[in-house]
């Protein structure tokens, strides 16, 4: 019987690759490739949003409420208040959350859509192009327009994407996180949105996540390495909205394996034990 033992020696590499270490769970480990300035801080790598069509905008005009303009661009006429008021206030942002399928319904029907040719159109001010520049940069030609029929300090333009909305997919294991996300914030990075849906279980490769952001120009591609501490000088540490998070299994949890030394011994031992009784079995015959 001591002699059937002498399998186990040959199956302990097998055990030894197929267990996950510290280095494939841990996120954000020190690096010599981390960029850090004569302060010793990471400078930021935030990139600048800029509009795609299909995009939907929330527009609020906010103006004082007495005279011509202010009902000129208002959605409702509301008499009585002598506060300033917003005037044509198109969305107001989720409430409870997506819907069941994805998206805000409010948002959708109410907002300023980006058309095929890249345009917004604004009522009573007319078409204004959109895609592949800023909010800041439509904001201030919207204020512009506006300004032409206010005094100056009497009207602001209020102009924002509905927070940023981004999509977490994963093959397996990964149910609770997966989904369409909104966080009304002005920026995030990917650890704070993984943060907020829970956090990654073993099963994923952090190693190997990958990013689809959707530019004016078109679909980008990139895989970022989340257990290195470098991954903070990268324009895709920031999430932007309309992100797709695609999460990867390990190959070592596919087959069963790696997902804790329990379970890698447990699964071992039970491989050992039907090859030692089908030997038997076949010896005996």
């Amino acid at each position: 019987m001591m002699k059937n033992y002498k399998y186990l020696f040959f199956l302990l590499p097998f055990f030894l690759t197929s267990c996950i270490t510290t280095k494939d769970v841990r996120y954000l480990q020190p690096n010599e490739n981390l960029v850090i300035n004569e302060e010793g801080l990471v400078p930021y790598n935030i990139p600048v949003y800029r509009i795609t069509k299909n995009d939907i905008l929330n527009l609020n005009i906010v103006t004082t409420p007495k005279g011509d303009a202010a009902q000129f661009y208002s959605s409702y006429n509301t008499s009585g208040s002598s506060e300033a008021r917003s005037t044509n206030t198109v969305a107001t942002g989720r409430s409870g959350g997506s819907g069941a399928n994805g998206g805000n319904a409010t948002f959708y029907f109410g907002g300023l859509r980006v058309d095929s040719r890249g345009d917004i159109k604004v009522f009573g001010i007319g078409y204004v192009k959109a895609e592949g520049r800023t909010i800041e940069e439509v904001s201030q030609e919207i204020q512009d327009k506006v300004n032409e029929n206010f005094q100056d300090g009497k009207s602001e333009v209020r102009l924002n994407t509905d927070g940023i909305t981004y999509y977490i997919l994963g093959d397996i294991e990964t149910t609770g996180i997966t989904g369409e996300k909104v966080a009304h914030k002005n920026t995030m990075t990917i650890t704070e949105a993984l943060a907020i849906n829970g956090g990654l279980n073993r099963s994923v490769d952090r190693k190997n996540i990958v990013i689809r952001r959707k530019l004016p120009e078109g679909i980008k591609t990139a895989r970022i390495d989340l257990t290195r501490e470098d991954i903070m000088n990268s324009q895709y540490y920031y999430i932007q909205n309309g992100d797709e998070i695609y999460l990867n299994t390990r190959a070592k949890s596919l087959n069963g394996l790696g997902k804790d030394p329990i379970q890698t011994l447990t699964t071992g031992v039970s491989v050992i034990t039907t090859a030692l009784s089908i030997y038997l079995l076949l010896k005996n015959l």
